[in-house]
Formats: structure tokens, sequence, C-alpha cells
């Protein structure tokens, strides 16, 4: 399909990702919509990037959560329970509970994370505690808070974020009180991803089959 050209793009290369995107979600939504919201996802990345060579590769990802999220809404489509973490910089907690529950839910979950005031990336000591427990997180970047993800999700757990945190009626919500790793060393780390896992273990129990 072809992908009009547009002054929207803030980078020449998304226009190969534009096109990809609108054949996917063909019949679904636009060009033009796939179009602006590939803009908007890549202009976010961009305002809190540290490094910015795989930009474009993470922009299109973005989207594809932020379309797929659109379509679950809009009831275009169907599938698992959606379950979003939030904290404030999604580049510890969040980042690390929804890799927990991914790894152990499979297919069985759709599972995303966002911050409120996302950071530049992972922080380190959180993909190496989660390398330990064979969990990949190596493609993973924290990603900012959007609408459609949070109207797109049947559970929303928050973790921190305090008023920041976003609400929206007929969702079902839950905060996880658990200690930030910020700072502190690997053995706490290590500590922290063993309480979040039983709470994942309790939270699978509850979520449909």
């Amino acid at each position: 399909m072809p992908t009009p050209s547009s002054p929207l793009l803030p980078d020449e290369r998304l226009a190969a990702g534009a096109a990809r995107l609108a054949t996917r979600y063909a019949g679904h939504f636009a060009p033009e919509t796939v179009l602006g919201l590939l803009a908007d996802s890549y202009t976010r990345l961009a305002e809190q990037a540290r490094i910015r060579t795989h930009l474009v590769v993470l922009a299109e990802r973005l989207t594809a959560d932020h379309l797929d999220a659109l379509a679950h809404t809009q009831g275009l489509t169907s599938g698992p329970a959606r379950v979003l973490f939030v904290c404030s910089q999604n580049a510890g907690r969040s980042q690390m509970t929804a890799a927990l529950l991914a790894h152990r839910a499979g297919e069985r979950v759709t599972v995303s994370s966002a911050g409120t005031h996302p950071a530049g990336e992972v922080a380190p000591h959180i993909a190496q505690s989660l390398t330990e427990a064979g969990v990949d997180l190596a493609d993973a970047c924290p990603k900012p808070l959007t609408e459609e993800v949070v109207q797109a999700a049947d559970i929303v757990i928050t973790m921190g974020c305090g008023d920041a945190c976003p609400v929206a009626p007929g969702h079902r919500y839950l905060d996880w009180p658990v200690a930030g790793p910020d700072g502190a060393p690997i053995a706490a780390v290590r500590d922290i991803r063993d309480k979040i896992d039983i709470r994942i273990t309790e939270l699978l129990t509850q979520l449909a089959p």
C-alpha cells in the first residue's frame, strides 16, 4: 500500500515503517492515521532518548502497540486479557513486572508497560536481574503513557506513580506497593524481582485461562 509523503515525518527513514504498518492494519486504519501515530511516537521517544540509534525501529514498535490498542478498544479485534503496568519512569518496576508476566503467561495475556515520565533507557541492573531469571529484556525501552493503551487495558496495575497514574472509568485498577529498584544493589533488585514474581503468580490465578 502506498504511503503518502508528508511533512509529518520527522525522519525520512520512517516512511518504510509507515508502509509496513499501513499494510498490516489495512481495513482497520487509514494510512494517514498510521502516519500520524508513527510521527507522534517518534517525537515522544526522541524527547527522552539518550541514544538515538534505534529510534526508528522503536517508534514503529510503539506505533504498532498503539494501533493494536486502538483496534481492541474499537472492537475491531478480540484476544486475551490485556494488562498494563505503569510506573513513573518505565525503567524499573513496570518493565520488570511486564517482562516477567509476559514470560510466565505467554499468549494467555497481552502485556504492556509505560511511564508517566519515561526515562531514556531501562536501568542496566533491571536487565541483569531478569537475564538471571531467564527473561530477555534486550529490546525493551521506556515508553510514554498514552490514552490508547490505557483505554485498551482490562487491568491497569500502578507501581509508585502517585497522582500521575491514569484513571479511566470502567477499568480494573490495582496498586502494587513494590519498592523501587533505583540505585539499589543487585541483591536488593533480585529480592524485588522475586517479590514481584509472587504477585504475578497470584494475578495469573485470577485471569481466565
